[in-house]
């Protein structure tokens, strides 16, 4: 099942709104009926009361029609035209509001399923949304992706509302099976994050993916365990991070070397100072060497390994490779005019 964002306002006020606008109308065709009431008779002759408007119009608005009050007079008969008659269809619309609502959602909801399935293209499929998962989206966000190019596959119901009050599109089901993977259009994604609660869950939808892509897309993986990590590879993962060796790793620098804890904290989060980018070499970077750049080159990418600057291959850039740089990732203070 496809979740799509909620658009729509909660239950009780849907009906607060649908109660109000239910007593508006009848309190405003009370006070119609009462300002020509001499326009009306019942069926013992006399005058009507206050009691006996209210009565008359929850009877005409409800269809009921006793008609032991009728309009005898001109003025009378052409307000039950040209009012009564539409404020009881108002007031039919009201009552089965509820219904239409429904039927308008479902509607909706079919219009965007087959919309979304023509334009769904070269998106993120994320495999799970739990804390991994919901940063995995946030990186993905703050290095400008659009909401509408990431997917959610999910099958905890807390973590599938969760993804779809974010504004994102989630699948409910597992990522291990085909069906739900085909669901979020696999073939077409550009990437999959798998970031499942346990390994051997990860390794079931790397197979999966790897299965139906024939290798296609771009697969990464998380892993708990560093002795997973390779097995997950051979499933089919090109990238594959491992949380706890990375947390160790962290834990000990903070014992060894606090500050470069803070240093890999600011690279790793956007905003805050620096941050690693990557881009392609330009024409007149060719040949140079990766040093002499304004830019803060640490290491460069070339068909598709990755070469540091303390290897020979790194001396000199070549045409076609990737710079991996360090960027100021600071908010650019606004131009005072």
């Amino acid at each position: 099942m496809i979740h799509f964002p909620a658009q729509r306002r909660g239950p009780l006020s849907a009906l607060s709104l649908r109660v109000a606008a239910a007593l508006g109308l009848v309190l405003a065709t009370v006070a119609v009926v009462w300002f020509d009431r001499d326009g009306y008779r019942d069926a013992t002759g006399d005058g009507l009361t206050l009691l006996d408007c209210f009565y008359y119009v929850v009877v005409s608005l409800s269809t009921t029609g006793y008609g032991d009050i009728t309009p005898v007079s001109p003025a009378a008969r052409l307000v039950n035209v040209l009012y009564i008659t539409p404020a009881r269809v108002v007031f039919l619309i009201i009552l089965v509001g509820t219904t239409l609502e429904v039927l308008t959602e479902q509607y909706r909801t079919g219009r965007r399923l087959s919309r979304w399935r023509r334009t769904v293209k070269d998106h993120v499929i994320i495999c799970g949304y739990g804390t991994k998962g919901r940063s995995a989206v946030s990186a993905l966000l703050e290095n400008g992706m659009d909401k509408s190019r990431i997917i959610v596959v999910e099958r905890s119901g807390p973590a599938l509302r969760q993804a779809t009050s974010a504004g994102l599109v989630a699948i409910e089901g597992s990522a291990t099976r085909s069906a739900t993977l085909n669901e979020a259009h696999i073939r077409t994604a550009k990437a999959v994050i798998i970031a499942t609660d346990s390994d051997d869950a990860s390794v079931l939808v790397a197979l999966t993916v790897r299965q139906l892509t024939a290798g296609q897309v771009r697969i990464i993986a998380a892993a708990r365990e560093a002795e997973n990590a390779p097995l997950l590879k051979q499933s089919g993962a090109h990238h594959v991070i491992v949380s706890s060796a990375t947390a160790g790793r962290l834990l000990g620098l903070s014992t060894s070397a606090p500050p470069l804890i803070d240093v890999v904290e600011d690279l790793l989060t956007p905003g805050q100072g620096m941050a690693l980018a990557m881009r392609s070499a330009e024409r007149d970077e060719v040949g140079r060497s990766p040093r002499e750049l304004d830019t803060l080159v640490i290491a460069l990418v070339r068909r598709g390994k990755v070469v540091t600057l303390a290897d020979k291959a790194g001396a000199v850039i070549e045409t076609g490779d990737m710079l991996v740089h360090v960027r100021d990732d600071r908010p650019q203070a606004a131009s005072v005019v």
